[in-house]
């Protein structure tokens, strides 16, 4: 394993690996490739295991219903109407023509994490040593970033995937040269640019790189405008999102981030999700990440400019930016600084092996994997416990009802996970389908319906994670809106299934029914339901429906 690979001779004679005055914390080329594979296992062994466990969630039933469709129009979704991530989209329609729907969604994610960490082991490795590399490996391997996602059925193990192997071919090709390492370097970023608008960013940062180091600068510029040409149906897709959600350049005061106080606190949460949130622990991890970037700048500073890059763009690019008010950036978007950010720290930690000892280093070691693990716990519990059984037997039997008396031009509203399971039932269930938190897209669908629309049907959810703690539980209350006549309703332990009794026939109709159900999610103490109430109104809005 690994046999063959070597740091590159550019890599300073201050490495770990590199001097005799540092060889007692060195690792020796076999004792790298069994370390890695060992944190391939461990992580393989929870990832299957915990497989199933956390509950479904909308985006990935988005997701799967997606893929559902016939290629063509599974393009025209991604590129005209949704925007985002092509590539993710194309996996999601294997998994869901395979038939294995959400467990296959989930195995492909379980499955780009794993393949992760070798190329991140191998990526730190060339930048900072072997002992660097097996360390840094470690740390993602316990973060709740790469075990969360590593389930989750989106595209953020993929572009760990795709964006660790763009920087390990773009570091190769400066070093080696030659069109086809360029070429091959190339493939990997349109790969990257397929997996999250945010590969953008990821090469931004290259580019940045390449600029400071002044290696190969021809090849790259060729390489790069090649990428950027081939990349436009990704460019386009991504500026599809961007009008969705209201993304532009700072300047409008209604932005969310934009000024250096919330970008500090966001970057705060991504250094916290990346290890351990909670401030008695966050604060000596960032002091130790402070530390070993001032290692690294004193023992390569090629190693620390490609850090520093990493870690720049994105935090430009979001004091430049204006969110609207349905876009937030979340910790997992800046996925592909976690290798450098645990560069940083496995540095730190090498030097203080080399100061003071390898049992203080694997102390601190052991202290920062204990500290990522009881995260993801106090992040997800249900990634390690697992969904109630009564809420998991609760939904199967809602989605059984649903596919036992659905009609094909029943018009749901979100993308519930109950309808998931009403579809695995009878796959003419949930044909169509409302999103639910963004008001341009819900319009747009509905004024592209076949008139008369068929029946609404919501479902509300009382154990949902976005609802008040206080009032989260296994059981809801049978409630239906103001000309209660009109709907009908069904209890399944937390869910809560309404539906209209006849066809709403309009986008207005539907759209006031809509509106009535999301007061009665209101009254329930539903967390999504004031989102939702938002939603359809903003639509109603834009289709002139609404009397002022």
């Amino acid at each position: 394993m690994f046999r063959g690979y070597r740091l590159p001779v550019t890599q300073v004679a201050t490495t770990a690996e590199s001097t005799a005055g540092t060889a007692r914390v060195g690792v020796r080329e076999a004792w790298f490739g069994w370390g890695v594979a060992g944190c391939v296992l461990a992580v393989a062994t929870f990832l299957f295991a915990r497989l199933t466990a956390w509950p479904p969630h909308e985006d990935e039933t988005l997701a799967l219903f997606v893929g559902r469709q016939p290629l063509d129009r599974l393009l025209d979704i991604v590129l005209e109407e949704r925007g985002g991530a092509p590539l993710h989209y194309l996996l999601a329609a294997v998994a869901a023509h395979s038939g294995g729907g959400l467990t296959a969604l989930r195995l492909g994610s379980a499955l780009f994490a794993l393949a992760s960490l070798p190329l991140v082991a191998l990526l730190v490795a060339r930048l900072a040593g072997r002992a660097v590399g097996l360390i840094a490996t470690v740390l993602v391997s316990a973060s709740w970033v790469l075990l969360f996602h590593g389930v989750y059925g989106r595209m953020y193990s993929l572009f760990l995937f795709t964006s660790a192997l763009s920087y390990l071919a773009l570091l190769w090709a400066i070093h080696r040269g030659r069109a086809w390492r360029f070429g091959l370097w190339g493939l990997a970023a349109i790969a990257c640019i397929a997996s999250h608008p945010y590969g953008a960013l990821v090469l931004a940062s290259q580019g940045l790189y390449v600029l400071l180091v002044r290696r190969r600068v021809r090849a790259t510029v060729v390489a790069f405008t090649a990428v950027g040409i081939l990349g436009t149906p990704f460019w386009l897709a991504d500026l599809r999102l961007a009008n969705r959600f209201d993304v532009g350049v700072a300047g409008n005061e209604s932005g969310k981030l934009g000024a250096p106080l919330p970008v500090l606190r966001y970057l705060k949460d991504v250094a916290g999700d990346f290890t351990a949130g909670w401030w008695a622990l966050l604060v000596p991890v960032l002091a130790l990440a402070a530390y070993g970037a001032r290692e690294l700048w004193r023992q390569n500073r090629r190693a620390a400019y490609l850090v520093a890059c990493t870690i720049a763009t994105p935090t430009l690019a979001l004091l430049l930016a204006r969110l609207g008010s349905s876009a937030s950036p979340e910790t997992r978007h800046l996925i592909f600084v976690l290798p450098f950010f645990m560069l940083l720290l496995a540095t730190a930690l090498v030097s203080l092996g080399r100061r003071y000892g390898r049992v203080v280093a694997a102390c601190a070691l052991a202290a920062l994997v204990v500290a990522e693990v009881g995260w993801a716990y106090e992040k997800t519990p249900q990634l390690f416990t697992g969904d109630p059984s009564a809420r998991v037997a609760a939904r199967e039997a809602a989605g059984r009802w649903l596919a036992a008396t659905s009609r094909p031009d029943d018009v749901f509203f979100g993308y519930e996970p109950v309808y998931l399971e009403a579809s695995d039932v009878d796959s003419r269930v949930a044909h169509i389908v409302i999103p639910r938190a963004d008001a341009k897209l819900a319009a747009a669908r509905l004024d592209a319906l076949p008139r008369p629309l068929g029946r609404g049907v919501w479902v509300f959810d009382a154990y949902d994670t976005n609802n008040c703690t206080c009032t989260r539980g296994l059981t809801i209350e049978e409630r239906l809106p103001r000309r209660g006549l009109d709907y009908e309703a069904r209890v399944f332990g937390p869910y809560l299934v309404l539906r209209t009794r006849e066809a709403t026939g309009t986008p207005a109709e539907y759209l006031d029914r809509a509106a009535q159900v999301m007061m009665v999610g209101k009254s329930l103490f539903i967390g999504d339901a004031d989102i939702n109430f938002v939603t359809v109104r903003r639509a109603a809005d834009r289709l002139g429906l609404l009397d002022y």
